[in-house]
């Protein structure tokens, strides 16, 4: 009885944090904020028969299994690991104006000449604008419908009106229940639109795309929760002075983790890259220094890049250490590793190093590279068409990197060059840097 009495009691819900405090306060006891506590009557769950519960046996053979469908998209259906899974719940991120929009819309387009119906549910932008963007990436189906919807419960039960085959929420922090207090984009709105919207792509078997809103840091708006509670998380990267966006897949329980796909932004839209290496290269000017290949694993994806160094002679005090595509961290341990067992001065030189192509690489196979592209930049020798890759520790040595063979493969599918690495007998930093004629100054 005490406990009945008890759940009956109103409490009081956090709108930031979704944190729940027996009492009201002026500010949340966990994230601090300040009159953030809303009061919500108790929730009387009512206990469902087990007789009404399917239990299914795992080693059943005479279970019917649906097929994923592909999207039409190759470059999002290698992300996806071939396609979209009856009832998936997927999730995509990204900064503002990288093409989340334009991509799904895309893929909608795809979906709907091949599977029937998708609708397209807009809570940022109003249909008209919707279709402008349609008529700007050339939208062939009639089937890709558009509507100007906010209330989560209002786009199921259209869904279900439509009969559509897939249904796109633009975005999930503006959204929001009628039975739950506080505005679109706040934690309880989040959590519960989410929740109702991914109960029914698991109820009906219509897949679910959620659009996320991302914070200054790169991750996602709203509970953490949310991104437990999809099937999919999805990251769409990019630089907005370059055309190329990349695609990664940061979760997925139907299909590999950290795959990527890579598209090229382009006046009527997204268009894949199928051969990321020979675009990201071709521009490469092989006999300037400073220059040398790298080919990067993403996922399962073997891609060649560019990375350059440039270092200039300064009298600052403290010299300038700029690093784009790569970790700083590791940069700057290569810089004094170079000094110390190579003898390179870089004490009084400013040091620039970026990964050409928006591309970022965090694999520790990219110290042996940065290594190469400032000795030669230092010393003014090109390296030409060489390809390199390995781990540099603290005492010089170099270690060898994940799957050799396909990094050299996708190398001499490109180019033919020289490759530097630990399998090729380089496995200290003097020796490879003694493989390239006048790069380190005697």
């Amino acid at each position: 009885m005490k406990g009945s009495a008890r759940s009956d009691k109103p409490n009081y819900l956090c709108q930031q944090c979704g944190h729940r405090s027996p009492k009201w306060m002026g500010f949340c006891p966990q994230c601090r904020a300040s009159d953030a506590l809303v009061e919500t009557a108790p929730v009387r769950r009512t206990s469902t028969p087990s007789s009404d519960i399917d239990v299914v046996h795992a080693t059943a053979v005479n279970t019917q299994v649906r097929d994923r469908s592909a999207t039409g998209i190759g470059e999002l259906d290698r992300v996806l690991g071939g396609g979209l899974v009856p009832g998936v719940a997927i999730l995509v991120g990204g900064e503002p104006g990288i093409g989340k929009s334009t991509l799904l819309l895309q893929a909608a387009d795809s979906i709907a000449l091949s599977s029937g119906p998708v609708l397209i549910a807009t809570a940022e932008e109003s249909t008209h604008q919707v279709q402008m963007r349609a008529r700007r990436v050339g939208v062939k189906s009639d089937d890709v419908l558009i509507a100007s919807i906010h209330d989560v419960d209002e786009i199921i039960d259209l869904v279900g009106e439509q009969r559509a085959s897939a249904v796109i929420v633009d975005s999930i922090q503006t959204v929001s229940s009628a039975e739950i207090t506080g505005s679109a984009g706040g934690v309880a709105q989040v959590r519960d639109s989410a929740a109702r919207l991914i109960a029914f792509a698991k109820k009906s078997g219509t897949p679910v795309v959620l659009v996320g809103h991302v914070t200054k840091d790169g991750s996602i708006a709203g509970p953490r929760t949310l991104e437990h509670m999809v099937d999919v998380v999805l990251y769409l990267e990019g630089e907005s002075d370059i055309g190329f966006r990349f695609l990664r897949s940061i979760k997925n329980r139907y299909g590999s983790v950290n795959e990527v796909g890579v598209f090229d932004m382009t006046s009527e839209g997204l268009v894949e890259v199928p051969d990321p290496s020979g675009v990201l290269v071709a521009h490469r000017d092989q006999s300037a220094s400073g220059s040398v290949l790298f080919p990067t694993i993403e996922g399962k994806r073997p891609m060649v890049v560019e990375i350059q160094a440039l270092v200039v002679p300064t009298d600052a005090p403290q010299p300038r250490r700029s690093v784009t595509g790569l970790v700083p961290a590791r940069v700057h341990q290569v810089l004094g590793v170079l000094e110390r067992h190579a003898g390179i001065p870089l004490r009084s030189m400013e040091v620039y190093v970026s990964v050409m192509g928006g591309v970022r690489v965090t694999e520790p196979a990219s110290d042996l590279p940065v290594a190469l592209a400032v000795a030669s930049a230092q010393s003014g020798v090109p390296l030409g068409q060489t390809a390199s890759w390995g781990e540099l520790g603290l005492t010089g040595s170099v270690r060898p990197a994940s799957r050799p063979a396909v990094r050299s493969a996708e190398f001499t599918r490109i180019v033919d060059g020289k490759v530097i690495a630990p399998e090729h007998g380089y496995d200290r930093l003097s020796a490879a840097l003694a493989a390239v004629d006048g790069l380190v100054q005697r």
